[in-house]
Order: structure tokens, then sequence, then C-alpha cells
């Protein structure tokens, strides 16, 4: 089994870069609320272990929320069924061994103190959830101001004195009180704007270093990314997932190492997280997509490229990943490369994201059978499209390709 030399906080940076595509207006949302929640801690004097425990799972607290529709709730200050979100977010962490231990603070950080404070659970969890609700609730305060482009300082008594008024029942009182004296301050609050709450978080990234891990923990990490891409949709549920499987064994067949076995298998995990930016309308649409439509999806491939890049050690799978709509003729998006300038792996990712996509059942139309599948395969090939020995593989093994294409 491969090692990658990965840093940590890299990867969650650029999973909350995904999450900020699903709030289209409410950019930034996560690393807003891990600034202010480790401003909390630090003012608190909480330990160095437990504030990056805290920063961690503040800039993933929304991780539970893949559709535009349910974002736009978290927009609210209360609303129906806001649980489910921690419920979601939680089951997916605790499925990665590296950030099992942020599940509980995502789990109950909508859960009121007058609750939490009651429950069995480590003081350290109660006081990072509860801090972290707290700061979310001050950031949706805060929207109005920052979509509006007002001045936030006009806005700043009026959400202080609401953050107040929850003191002892939604929020404890400590972190309340750490809160109203942070907020004194109008650096606090003009520290919110993008470029300042960036560099907060590039400080944060500088502080940490790589760490050797094995493929495993690697594709546990890239797994999040993928089931919140898939959960978007309930017609590319499980797409990722196939895709991965399929580029694998493809990859496979050509005996590549298992090292770039392993690499397409990310890739394959990795090549639709872009789609987070588009609307859940558009990934659901029963019908053909506008040009216009058209033109909005085909960014999604570059949003990918855009997530991953900053993730030092995943180079070559962040390319392989965003070129998974090229064509060999240069047809494709979002660089229009031809020929030799799109790697074998590349190529294989694009064979298998059209194969996995026609076999799987979509809105404007049923699943396909595996003659129905090389036939569009063998005319993409003869129209310049899809490499010709990356299909012919396929259809030597189409039936064994048709099972891979599956979740196991």
């Amino acid at each position: 089994m491969s090692k990658f030399n990965i840093n940590l906080h890299e990867a969650i940076f650029s999973l909350s870069d995904a999450l900020d595509l699903v709030g289209v207006t409410h950019i930034h949302h996560g690393k807003r609320v891990a600034y202010m929640a480790a401003e909390c801690g630090k003012h608190l004097g909480w330990s160095h272990q437990q504030i990056d425990n805290l920063f961690q799972a503040a800039i993933l607290h929304d991780c539970g929320v893949s559709k535009t529709s349910v974002h736009k709730r978290l927009a609210q200050f209360a609303w129906e069924n806001e649980n489910e979100h921690c419920l979601l977010g939680s089951e997916l962490l605790i499925t990665c061994p590296l950030m099992a231990q942020l599940a509980p603070i995502v789990l109950y950080h909508h859960t009121h103190w007058s609750n939490l404070q009651n429950m069995d659970l480590p003081q350290e969890i109660k006081l990072n959830a509860n801090c972290i609700y707290l700061v979310d609730r001050v950031d949706v305060l805060c929207l109005e101001f920052l979509v509006d482009q007002s001045n936030l300082l006009l806005g700043r008594e009026s959400i202080r004195k609401k953050i107040m008024d929850k003191r002892g029942d939604w929020f404890c009182a400590e972190l309340v009180d750490a809160f109203i004296d942070l907020s004194k301050s109008e650096a606090f609050w003009l520290s919110l704007e993008n470029e300042h709450v960036n560099g907060y978080v590039s400080t944060w990234l500088a502080e940490t270093k790589t760490m050797e891990m094995d493929f495993q923990d690697l594709r546990s990490i890239v797994r999040i990314f993928s089931y919140i891409v898939d959960a978007k949709s309930t017609f590319t549920k499980s797409h990722s997932d196939g895709v991965a499987q399929l580029a694998r064994f493809i990859g496979s067949l050509f005996e590549l190492s298992e090292e770039s076995c392993e690499m397409l298998e990310l890739a394959g995990l990795l090549h639709d997280i872009g789609k987070l930016r588009q609307p859940d309308e558009l990934l659901d649409k029963p019908s053909k997509l506008s040009p216009e439509e058209y033109t909005h999806i085909q960014r999604h491939s570059f949003d990918t490229y855009s997530i991953l890049k900053n993730i030092h050690g995943l180079e070559k799978i962040s390319t392989w990943a965003s070129q998974h709509h090229e064509r060999v003729d240069g047809s494709g998006y979002p660089y229009h490369l031809e020929g030799g300038g799109i790697s074998l792996e590349a190529r294989i990712i694009a064979v298998a994201d059209v194969f996995q996509a026609l076999a799987q059942k979509r809105p404007y139309r049923d699943s396909m059978t595996v003659e129905e599948i090389m036939e569009i395969l063998n005319e993409m090939v003869d129209a310049g499209k899809l490499d010709r020995k990356v299909v012919l593989c396929v259809d030597a093994h189409v039936e064994e390709c048709f099972k891979e294409s599956f979740v196991k």
C-alpha cells in the first residue's frame, strides 16, 4: 500500500472551499466561524490542542449540507429540523479516523447550552460545540450586512444584544461574556471581511506540516468530499464511487502501478466536487439542458481543480480529476487539451465517467444496458472524443467493467 505525504489542514481548508460553493451568497461562512471561535478560545486561555480541534470543527461544521435548498435555511437564526445537518456531518466525519474526534463537536453545534450542559460528554466537547453554535449565529446575523455590503459596524450592537439575550439558555454564559468582550473592538468586526479571514486561515495553515498517511487514511478523507457532492442529487448518488472503482479497475487492466491505480481511485472520487456550485434544480432537471445551463455546468471541472490544487501531494490527482471532460480532439472542457496533452490516467477517468453515467439512472433517462453503453462509447471514439485504446480495453472486459461501475 502506497504512502502519501499530505497536510491534513490543507485538506480541511480545501473541503471548506468546497462547502463554500454550496452557499453561493454565504461564501467563507465556515472560515469566519472558525476565526471567531478560535479568538474566543484564545480569549478564554484554552490549550493549543483544544483550539486546533475547535478550528477544524468550526471550518467543517456544515459538512452535512450539500443542497443549496438546505443551505438557504442556514441563514435563518433558527428553523425546524436544524439538527439534521449536524447528524449528517457527524456521521460523515466519524468515517475518517483522522477527523473522527471532530464528529461529536459537529453533532452538537446546534444544541442549546441549557440541554448540552447536562449531557454526559467531556466538557471540552460541550464548550467547543457551543462556541461554534454561538459564533455561527453571529455570522448569520452578520449576513445581511455582508451581502448588502453595508457597514457591519452599524449592526454590531444589535447583534451583540441578540446574543446576550440567549446567555445561559442557548449559549454558555462564559462563552457569551468572552464574545461580548472581544466584539467591543472595531477590529473584531472588520476582520470578518474576506481578505482578513483568508489571511487568518493562511496563518493557521503555515503553522502545520505534512504527515505521512497510507492510502486508506487518505481515501477516508477524500471520501468525505465525494459523499458531499453525491448527496447533492439523488440522481448522482454513488456516481463518484462508481467512477472511482471503474477507473482503478481499468488502470489495473493497463498494468499501471499500484500507486497509480490508487491515485486513479482518488481522482475518480474527487472528479465532480466542483458540482457543489451548481444549483440543485440544474442537476435534477428531467430534460435536456439549455445552452445557458450547459455553460453553467461546464465550469464544474475547473472548480474541481480550484478546490484541490491547494492540497500539496495531490497535484496529479487534481489534474486528472479536472480533465475528466477533456476530449481527444480538443473539443472538451475546461482546457481544450487534445492528443498528447491528456495523460492516460485522465483518459481513463473520462471513459469511466461516461460509462458509469450511462449505466446509472438519470432524471432524463433510464439506465442503459451494456450493449447500449458500448455503442455510445464506440461512437464517441469514432468522433474523436474518447481514447480508442481505453475503450477497446473496456470492451474486452465489459461485463467486469459494468459490475465495477456500481458500489460494492
